[in-house]
């Protein structure tokens, strides 16, 4: 009899939590770069009450006979899969052809986090970072090395020109001295063998993670993809009219544990009148 009230119990855990992925998804309907993601069940290990047994030459074999304990959530998935172009026609919005991640410098300690967010401005000191000042990584024009880039105030004794910096399909940064365009630095791209095991961070920003692999950092199109395109960002993946669909579901399949608890209750208590 308890069985069926652990079972009930599970189920509403279990659907709690997906509940919860799915009230996120929408939270993040609008917010640029960001990745759905999905509950996956998985049911728990069965009680065996009864043992199977092979076929003589008499009788048929015998199937086990197993109760199973409920559910429980194996699994929150990431989609990965691309969002639509949103044009804003600003030079420092980028868009990600491809499945590629924006690095960013998280620290001093020149460690690395990850963004599908390409909105980015220069500071005061000229460096390209996002909102959250978190500086993009590249490979400056006078060096090899990826490093954050920073724009040079001056080139050939040419002031920079307010406003004229723009970033090319391939990650080549132009800025304006005077009345030429110089390179001043290569945005590089961060690929994963496997994207979906990335460790969201807050901020539409990923750390790596022991299921992710580690970076390997690409030349936007070197392979054909990957590239970049201005004045345009990514928005969410999220597709509202599948949660919303999968939350009716999801609280339908709520109430139907909470009932099973109630009717379970209903039997127990039928037991304890039994008494009187």
């Amino acid at each position: 009899m308890l069985r069926s009230l652990y079972s009930g119990v599970s189920g509403m855990k279990s659907q709690q939590t997906r509940l919860d992925v799915i009230s996120n998804n929408i939270a993040n309907a609008n917010t640029i770069g960001f990745k759905s993601s999905r509950a996956n069940f998985s049911d728990i290990l069965s009680q065996t009450t009864g043992n199977a047994a092979d076929p003589r030459a008499d009788v048929g074999g015998i199937d086990g006979k197993q109760v199973g304990l409920g559910v429980q959530v194996g699994a929150i998935d990431t989609d990965t899969s691309q969002g639509i172009q949103n044009t804003t026609g600003r030079a420092l919005d980028l868009y990600i052809n491809g499945n590629g991640y924006l690095i960013f410098q998280r620290d001093a300690s020149n460690a690395h986090v990850y963004s599908r967010n390409g909105a980015l401005k220069l500071d005061s000191q000229n460096y390209l970072t996002n909102s959250d000042g978190l500086r993009l990584m590249g490979i400056p024009a006078d060096g090899t090395n990826i490093a954050p880039l920073q724009v040079p105030a001056t080139m050939n004794g040419q002031a920079l020109v307010q406003g004229r910096v723009s970033i090319g399909p391939d990650g080549t940064v132009k800025a304006r001295y005077g009345t030429e365009d110089q390179v001043v630095g290569q945005v590089q791209l961060a690929t994963f063998v496997n994207a979906a095991g990335l460790s969201k961070i807050g901020n539409s920003t990923y750390e790596a993670a022991a299921d992710s692999g580690q970076e390997v950092a690409v030349v936007p199109g070197d392979d054909g993809t990957n590239t970049l395109l201005a004045g345009t960002l990514e928005d969410s993946n999220v597709d509202l009219a599948q949660e919303f669909s999968d939350m009716i579901v999801t609280s339908r399949a709520y109430q139907a544990n909470a009932r099973s608890i109630s009717t379970s209750d209903e039997m127990l208590q039928e037991l304890v009148n039994l008494k009187r």
